[in-house]
């Protein structure tokens, strides 16, 4: 079988290295892929990002099943325009992907539907914004409503902080299009954590859970990326709140987008906040794997995930079952200097020939060029090890990282440590 993976991140280098491991795949193309994924002979780096192209060139070369990793292209109808072709593709269609692409319409389905959420109001007016903003108080969260490469998100600790997001989104227009309309949620405190399924429109598959860690620097200090780390499974999901995101989330989602119309195919994530009560709201949705949790989840997940996917993309995914490796798995990421402001490139990338047992280098802001390994992104690499606790699979992940290295570095010391209490 040939699988295409749409994609050139961590999450899509993830996706590939684990479907190699099909016996039942014999060819994997990457669209347009990264550095990592061009050096591995197993895989071959397509350099096409047009949709048209893309449908064109499965046709061409037969692709069996295309797997789409990163948002954008869901949001343009990639899986409308295979489809209407005939080609076996897994992902939801353009209309589903509004629950990634607008937080308005996530919002106001979640409301709808009952789906436990935070309180909100939508605005394009920056005076009605203020106002808002001034009667409700800080602390206060301004999210921008269409994508922005998860970076527009600014949870403002002031009424003052709170008013410069709006400048910086209704009035300086910095996210364009996806910042011309603004969602104000309340402030809802407590621990995150990452939760996704398989769906094909009718059965649902739940994967591994997964904690990341947003923030650049240790302890969750310093501004928000699209995160530095994560591990496998999350202890603050226990077992009660495992049942309680199934039941008033992951149920509730798949069945509102049916009866409205809408059948959910493809990854679905929901971003978890867990109260100290033990409520459980859901942040955000996103319709594809998360990144950096795709690289943990897939050390640990034992099944053949091309078979999983294949029969999901057919509507069988009844007759799917998943098994997981017991240990814990980590993953930390490796950023150019000047994340995520203003990412430096173009430094070249030094990784010693050195083993580190049950270690993985994802890449993903990288490029092969002139016979160098260079950095083209702000989210350069995250290497990921499985161990019998948290704390090992760390110390591999942190042994592996001493053998990297380029200019201006720089990594947290410190994830994992929400589950090491209880690990």
């Amino acid at each position: 079988m040939k699988v295409l993976v749409i994609g050139s991140g961590g999450r899509e280098h993830a996706m590939a290295w684990k479907l190699s491991q099909s016996n039942k795949v014999n060819a994997i193309f990457i669209a347009p892929g990264n550095g990592g994924t061009h050096l591995n002979p197993k895989f071959k780096n397509i350099d096409l990002t047009d949709i048209d192209l893309l449908s064109d060139f499965a046709i061409k070369e037969r692709i069996d099943l295309t797997v789409v990793g990163p948002e954008l292209p869901l949001s343009k109808g990639i899986v409308d325009l295979f489809r209407s072709k005939n080609l076996n593709i897994f992902g939801p269609t353009q209309e589903a992907a509004q629950l990634e692409s607008s937080k308005g319409f996530a919002k106001d389905f979640m409301y709808r539907h009952n789906i436990p959420t935070a309180k909100y109001k939508t605005f394009k007016i920056p005076d009605e914004a203020y106002q808002y903003i001034n009667e409700h108080g800080a602390p206060i969260v301004i999210k921008a409503d269409g994508l922005a490469s998860g970076k527009a998100v600014i949870v403002a600790m002031t009424v003052k902080e709170a008013h410069n997001a709006i400048d910086f989104m209704l009035v300086d227009n910095k996210f364009g299009d996806a910042g011309a309309k603004v969602v104000i949620e309340e402030f809802i405190e407590g621990e995150e954590a990452s939760f996704m399924v398989v769906c094909d429109g009718k059965t649902i598959l739940p994967l591994a859970t997964s904690q990341d860690h947003k923030r650049l620097l240790d302890r969750d200090m310093g501004p928000n990326t699209g995160g530095m780390g994560a591990y496998s499974p999350a202890p603050v999901v226990t077992k009660e709140i495992y049942s309680k995101v199934m039941e008033e989330i992951i149920y509730p989602t798949v069945h509102g987008m049916a009866t409205d119309g809408i059948p959910f195919t493809g990854f679905l994530y929901a971003g978890l906040m867990i109260t100290k009560k033990g409520d459980v709201k859901t942040l955000e949705y996103n319709c594809r794997m998360g990144d950096p949790e795709t690289q943990p989840i897939l050390m640990r997940l034992k099944s053949d995930l091309f078979e999983m996917l294949y029969k999901a993309s057919l509507g069988q995914l009844d007759s799917s079952e998943i098994e997981w490796d017991t240990r814990s798995a980590l993953a930390v990421v490796l950023a150019s200097a000047g994340y995520p402001e203003s990412p430096k490139l173009n430094d070249e990338i030094y990784i010693e020939d050195r083993i580190i047992p049950d270690s993985y280098i994802f890449h993903a802001g990288t490029i092969y060029k002139n016979n160098k390994l260079l950095t083209s992104g702000g989210r350069v690499l995250a290497v990921a090890a499985l161990g019998n606790s948290v704390k090992e699979a760390q110390l591999k992940v942190y042994e592996a990282i001493n053998t990297i290295k380029f200019n201006g570095v720089q990594y947290r010391k410190d994830i994992g440590y929400r589950a090491l209490n209880n690990d």
